[in-house]
């Protein structure tokens, strides 16, 4: 694989990893329900991507629900030294492409065991609460991974698809580290968010980085790429990259050769003149 650039951030002040890395949601079945179904090229494509530039690797136990979580310990455990890895819980399964929020206290202490056992380790490197549960306070949901923390069983702590009243309100309980909504060159109405994590020096996760966005921006992401000899999902990456030094990329996919696009996208150096191209 060709050598990537590696721009870093450190997750929580300690977790250095590198801003491109790998969301492990695709590697399921249609509608990110049941197992994927090539697991051989599934665990080619994990083992691809840590022995190239990938020491982040996102994953849920809702995705399957389940079966990615004890995929990637399949396809990578015993872990590289260094690989950091992030799961969520929050969010109940019932069949294909349908999510409920769940943040009952009893079913959060379920997900962190969960989750300890499937992907074989001792602590999470990165825990997040995948929703909050309008019907139960964030105080509540949040009391046991507070605990989690105490006990070792979890190192640091993120929130996914929040506002900033409800990160100040969370960490009134723990210190968040890091924030994953979705954001990307065609959706930004999170540029608040950005900045505010950028400020607090809290780490911005997009998921969903590839979307184009509508046909006039499509038309300038091409031009651009071709300028860089790049493909269009490099530049969609690249301009993120560029957007905030705080913000971390999953982009996600079952195929080795879409990952090694994926991580080429830290090879593509926008101009400042690019950035406010795609930005207008």
């Amino acid at each position: 694989m060709e050598t990537t650039k590696h721009l870093t951030f450190r997750i929580g002040g300690e977790l250095e990893i590198n801003r491109l890395g790998y969301g492990g949601m695709r590697l399921t079945g249609p509608g990110v329900w049941g197992d994927v179904d090539d697991r051989e090229n599934a665990k080619k494509v994990l083992r691809t991507a840590v022995e190239g530039s990938v020491n982040f690797i996102d994953t849920a136990e809702a995705y399957g629900p389940y079966t990615n979580e004890t995929l990637i310990a399949e396809a990578l455990h015993p872990y590289r030294k260094g690989l950091v890895i992030a799961t969520k819980s929050g969010l109940d399964r019932i069949g294909p492409s349908e999510w409920q929020v769940n943040g009952r206290p009893e079913r959060i202490i379920q997900g962190i065991e969960g989750s300890l056992k499937r992907l074989k380790v001792e602590q999470i490197d990165l825990w997040q609460l995948h929703r909050i549960d309008p019907n139960v306070p964030v105080e509540e949901t949040l009391g046991p991974v507070a605990d989690a923390v105490k006990a070792g069983k979890i190192r640091f702590v993120g929130l996914s698809e929040v506002n900033i009243a409800q990160i100040e309100q969370a960490e009134k309980v723990i210190p968040i580290v890091s924030i994953q909504n979705m954001y990307n060159l065609g959706e930004r109405k999170w540029e608040e968010l950005v900045d505010y994590t950028a400020k607090r020096n809290m780490a911005f996760i997009p998921w969903y980085p590839l979307a184009a966005g509508p046909g006039k921006l499509e038309e300038k992401i091409v031009k651009i790429a071709a300028k860089h000899k790049a493909t269009t999902a490099q530049v969609a990456l690249a301009w993120l990259l560029k957007r905030s030094p705080n913000i971390l990329l999953i982009p996600g996919t079952g195929s080795v050769a879409h990952l090694k696009e994926n991580l080429g996208g830290a090879n593509v150096s926008l101009s400042d003149a690019d950035f406010e191209e795609l930005s207008a």
